[in-house]
């Protein structure tokens, strides 16, 4: 009888997960309120001059953000204007699992997991519920000249993002926010893992565009913009950043049946 009690208490706290899932999957991309998101910085690097950074970051950092959405919303006819409402935490002190090098599916899954419990024991954020979480690792540029892989979960919407901490940067930065926010509400990749380029037509923010190259901007997924056939720059900042027709259906910002996707 115990067995049993323990099997259904199981399968009951397995349902309430799956559902809260999917009732975030549902609610964070139906853009008829507003997106609540919320930015966790980290010191990546543990560094002095990387602590000093993080200390005097302001929300307004962040806001090029809420812009952004705002108005690749528009192009798309979403109501809503405000689309993301974009908050600041207090810095979380400790880092994240390392995301597994050349691992398998029940690695990832089991990071996963891992990821989403840290996230629930660091979380002391005492505003309104965020929605969606961003863990935002700052490292120095002088002794961290690459950086890991940024990632974005749809189930639990959290990312983390790498980036590198001082002023220079920030616009930048928020190129990958967006991202890996995006990726949290649907949207996939549209660049070749192998060599970084954006996967054309879907990754290019002008496929008909003549002559095809140079673009002037990047698909925000595709997260390049095309200079050449063989090369592709990271943009400067949001401005040179838009929302491409595929990304947007896979959002719930347009129709399946929407003439943009021909």
């Amino acid at each position: 009888m115990f067995r049993k009690i323990r099997i259904a208490a199981l399968l009951g706290v397995l349902f309430i997960v799956a559902m809260n899932a999917w009732l975030d999957k549902v609610h964070s991309r139906d853009w008829e309120r507003t997106l609540r998101v919320v930015i966790y910085p980290v010191n990546g690097d543990l560094s002095l001059s990387t602590e000093k950074y993080v200390n005097n970051l302001t929300r307004e950092n962040f806001t090029p953000l809420e812009a952004f959405f705002s108005t690749q919303g528009q192009l798309y006819d979403i109501k809503l204007r405000s689309l993301i409402d974009v908050r600041l935490a207090p810095q979380i002190k400790g880092l994240p699992p390392a995301l597994p090098k050349n691992s398998n599916i029940l690695d990832t899954m089991l990071w996963s997991l891992k990821l989403r419990y840290w996230v629930f024991s660091v979380d002391d954020y005492q505003g309104p519920t965020p929605e969606v979480r961003i863990f935002v690792l700052f490292f120095d540029p002088k002794t961290h000249p690459r950086l890991p892989h940024s990632v974005g979960l749809e189930k639990g919407l959290i990312g983390v993002v790498q980036a590198y901490a001082g002023r220079k940067f920030m616009s930048k930065n928020n190129v990958v926010i967006a991202h890996e926010l995006l990726h949290t509400v649907g949207a996939t990749d549209k660049y070749n893992p192998a060599d970084n380029l954006p996967l054309f037509p879907i990754g290019y923010a002008d496929p008909d565009r003549q002559p095809l190259y140079p673009q002037s901007m990047a698909e925000i997924m595709g997260g390049r913009i095309p200079v050449s056939e063989t090369q592709a720059v990271i943009p400067k900042s949001l401005v040179q950043a838009m929302i491409g027709p595929q990304t947007a259906l896979e959002i719930n910002w347009i129709d399946p049946d929407d003439n943009r996707l021909d």
